[in-house]
């Protein structure tokens, strides 16, 4: 195998097939959706032609193999996030849906007018507007740490925003913005110091970092398999399995119940009691696949190969005079991505005009509004990596700003 951690030139884009068929392209929008590698997509086709059957529905041949690859994967999941009890795994079609599950019936459980929910000011959207809803019903206030001006959140915030009134935290992983790493295991023991029950959003977190969510000491998990390279539509949360039995259902209907008269129902153990009605196998068996992928070629090595990306890309983006970084001045403190500002000019221009040169950057306000507001901007650049990337793609990135910067400066 290739040194992966050797970001020269990239030993993977032949396994993913749409960089494999679009040589030109350079991606760097992996902290939006990332690409998918072959085995995959062979893994989701593989299913329907294999194993096409409505899990747990059925007593025939088709449908316990069906169910046997959602459990199988759960397993899998379990596993690379460092749970001991694959039942502990919600699959879900995203990370917002999971993070909307753990709000929608963990608020209504604990919390009562005049408490508090604790999250950060870089939270992305799917973070921030369930707690918000949970608080407006409930009468209680939300609270947020504000990290310092190299986005870090330290001791004292945390003790100060962390008290007797607290009763939740959920706080992100790692910044989509800001690409910094927050200490969750500090916040966790602030948050359990108080009783509070503390939740992570892993969606940027789990593709970049290897995660052991004992390690982390969190109550629960959130993420997305899109981010691994798995399909879309599909996510997952982690919790503990005392906390998922005391909390109600979130949706309700078939296959999450275990018995139903006209008068009432009793709810499927977990994982089942979360997961009604049909679930896209296809697409949990394939998120297997990846996770799988991703082993194969080693979960520290990869993360390593990332971490040097994300450093290059910084010190090439820091050595031009007319870009501003947004988050951390230490290349190396970046996680994934790397938010900034070209000077005078609007991020979606920047990212139009580099689409022609076929480089794709996110542009805008990444869905933490509140975290730009407070940084007193509306919109900026991110160019995100993953470990498919290489040294090329960045200096293509600067060499087409160097382009933007001529077309708007001559």
């Amino acid at each position: 195998m290739a040194n992966v951690t050797d970001i020269q030139a990239s030993p993977f884009k032949a396994d993913f097939p749409l960089l494999a068929n679009n040589p030109e392209l350079v991606f760097l929008d992996s902290a939006a959706t990332a690409q998918r590698p072959a085995a995959v997509l062979d893994a989701e086709r593989s299913f329907y032609e294999t194993m096409n059957a409505n899990p747990l529905r059925g007593l025939y041949k088709l449908s316990v193999d069906a169910t046997a690859a959602i459990e199988q994967a759960r397993a899998k999941v379990a596993a690379f996030v460092g749970a001991d009890d694959p039942a502990e795994v919600i699959f879900t079609r995203n990370a917002s849906e999971s993070l909307n599950l753990i709000a929608k019936t963990l608020g209504p459980t604990v919390l009562h007018e005049g408490d508090e929910v604790c999250i950060s000011i870089m939270e992305h959207h799917s973070n921030l507007i369930p707690w918000q809803q949970v608080c407006r019903t409930s009468g209680a206030r939300l609270v947020f740490l504000r990290p310092d001006d190299q986005g870090v959140i330290g001791p004292e915030e945390i003790a100060a925003k962390i008290g007797p009134k607290t009763k939740i935290v959920s706080v992100t992983h790692v910044s989509n913005v800001l690409g910094v790493e927050n200490p969750i295991r500090a916040i966790a023991d602030a948050g359990h110091a108080q009783g509070a029950i503390v939740i992570a959003d892993g969606a940027q977190s789990l593709p970049h970092v290897l995660v052991d969510v004992k390690e982390l000491g969190v109550d629960a998990f959130a993420f997305s398999a899109h981010k691994l390279g798995g399909p879309m539509g599909i996510g997952g949360l982690w919790a503990h399995r005392e906390l998922l039995e005391s909390l109600p259902p979130f949706l309700t209907g078939g296959e999450m119940i275990d018995s139903v008269t006209e008068d009432g129902a009793v709810w499927a153990p977990i994982p089942e009691k979360f997961e009604a009605g049909t679930q896209d196998a296809a697409g949990i068996y394939a998120t297997g696949v990846a996770i799988d992928y991703i082993l194969e070629h080693g979960r520290t090595e990869l993360e390593e190969r990332e971490r040097e990306l994300a450093a290059y890309l910084c010190e090439k983006l820091q050595a031009l005079p007319y870009v501003k970084i947004v988050g951390p001045d230490d290349p190396r403190a970046h996680i994934g991505a790397v938010s900034f500002m070209v000077d005078g000019i609007h991020p979606h221009d920047v990212s139009s005009l580099l689409d022609t040169k076929n480089i794709a950057i996110r542009a805008g306000h990444h869905c933490a509004q509140p975290l730009l507001t407070w940084m007193g901007i509306e919109s900026c650049c991110r160019a995100s990596v993953g470990f498919y990337n290489d040294k090329t793609d960045v200096d293509r990135l600067v060499e087409g700003l160097d382009f933007v910067w001529g077309v708007f400066n001559g």
